[in-house]
């Protein structure tokens, strides 16, 4: 995967900094939790705005949290549109060091390169998306939403992490408003170009020996939470026969999800059961009501849709059954997002000035860029990642693909900003 070019780009600190900022979170099996807006997160924020200083951006943080450093060439004019790339820091509880953070450092050392070019007329910045990963308080996306204006704000409001923490406590916390979030929406005509580096989180770029993924449909997440309700009871006073037990039925739905999901995998439509709380939650206690949650992915919307009407029956048929009442509410509901095509076409065109192989492909899990298609023209761009495993301590991307996407990331954006 060696860069048909004498040009000499920034890798060697791009893999300097991944290893710095790991440290921010790091648990003792090696991986990383940085939860959004956590102690951990902030000090990879605050470093991340300190590097951002040293290149020689001017830095402030919108409403929601968004971090952004600007480049403001000598010879631009203010009212030029931005050509923006970044991506987020935040993980999921025991995550890998390179899924987000490796777009923002990406991003950073390209502005790095750019900065040196006479010929840049377009601002460049990068953004720190903040709370991409849904982990901490059920929504993903958050902070480029914000951005795009897609705030629902009367949702967010409402939502709390399991510490029972709101977001806008912790927005306060930052000396933020949550009631100022709207403000941090972008005007179209503000931004020239969004494009975005991650890893692939699928095994086609690396089972294929390809070097840069062109994603041109992005999934977005249909997201469901399950209400069980049961009779509690002493776990050795009731028979097993005149029991309303919550757990079971919950286990019967989990059983369920698989099985209609098993059906449309190949349609590269999922659903995931991903939490389970039972209360009360003790050992002697027949569970008397159970939380759950449901997470659909898919690249067509009308399949989401069928996999969701499955679901609803499924649960309808379970509930009457076994006499526990059961309730489902609708947390969030994307479509698929198609992204530009002009911006997929400039990227191609610069994979093969670059000699690197790329393929297109569409994208099962989320990312910021498919809101940031509501501010302007939108890419991204995926390199391999081992065995397509993500969101883990086992998570690992190859040095020369690392370069190689810092490679393609820094032409697009300069045929994006230059005269």
């Amino acid at each position: 995967m060696t860069i048909k070019t004498d040009h000499s780009y920034n890798t060697e600190w791009v893999l300097a900094q991944l290893e710095h900022v790991a440290q921010f979170g790091l648990d003792e099996s090696g991986g990383v939790t940085r939860l959004a807006f956590s102690t951990a997160d902030h000090q990879a924020r605050q470093y991340i705005v300190e590097l951002m200083q040293d290149t020689g951006l001017t830095v402030h943080t919108d409403a929601i949290g968004n971090i952004i450093g600007r480049y403001q060439p000598e010879v631009s004019q203010s009212e030029l549109a931005a050509v923006i790339t970044g991506s987020h820091l935040d993980t999921v509880p025991g995550g890998g060091k390179y899924d987000g953070v490796l777009g923002v450092l990406c991003g950073l050392a390209a502005v790095k390169d750019l900065s040196a070019r006479a010929d840049i007329i377009h601002p460049l910045e990068v953004v720190v998306f903040a709370a991409e990963e849904s982990s901490r308080f059920n929504f993903a996306t958050m902070g480029s939403k914000a951005m795009a204006g897609l705030a629902n704000l009367s949702a967010w409001s409402r939502d709390k992490d399991q510490q029972g923490i709101t977001l806008a406590a912790e927005l306060t916390a930052i000396g933020l408003d949550f009631e100022q979030i709207e403000s941090a929406a972008r005007s179209e005509n503000s931004i020239k170009g969004f494009i975005e580096l991650h890893i692939d989180q699928g095994q086609i770029l690396e089972r294929d020996q390809i070097c840069i993924g062109i994603v041109d449909k992005v999934s977005s997440p249909t997201r469901l939470k399950i209400t069980v309700t049961g009779m509690a009871g002493q776990s050795a006073g009731r028979p097993i026969s005149q029991r309303q037990d919550s757990l079971v039925s919950a286990a019967m739905i989990v059983l369920a999800v698989r099985d209609i999901a098993v059906e449309y995998d190949y349609q590269e439509t999922v659903a995931t059961v991903t939490i389970l709380n039972t209360y009360p939650g003790v050992i002697n206690v027949i569970p008397g009501s159970v939380e759950m949650w449901v997470d659909i992915r898919g690249i067509e919307h009308e399949h989401i849709i069928t996999i969701l009407q499955d679901i609803k029956d499924a649960v309808s048929m379970i509930a009457d059954d076994h006499d526990t009442p059961m309730a489902i509410e609708v947390i969030s509901s994307e479509k698929p997002i198609i992204l530009d095509q002009p911006m997929n076409q400039i990227v191609e065109e610069v994979c093969n000035e670059l000699k690197l192989t790329s393929l297109r492909l569409d994208s099962r899990t989320g990312h910021d860029a498919m809101n940031m298609v509501r501010c302007g023209p939108a890419g991204l761009i995926f390199i391999p990642c081992k065995e397509g495993i993500s969101h883990c301590d086992s998570e690992y991307v190859d040095d020369d693909a690392i370069a190689a996407g810092l490679a393609v990331l820094t032409e697009t954006m300069y045929r994006l900003a230059k005269a």
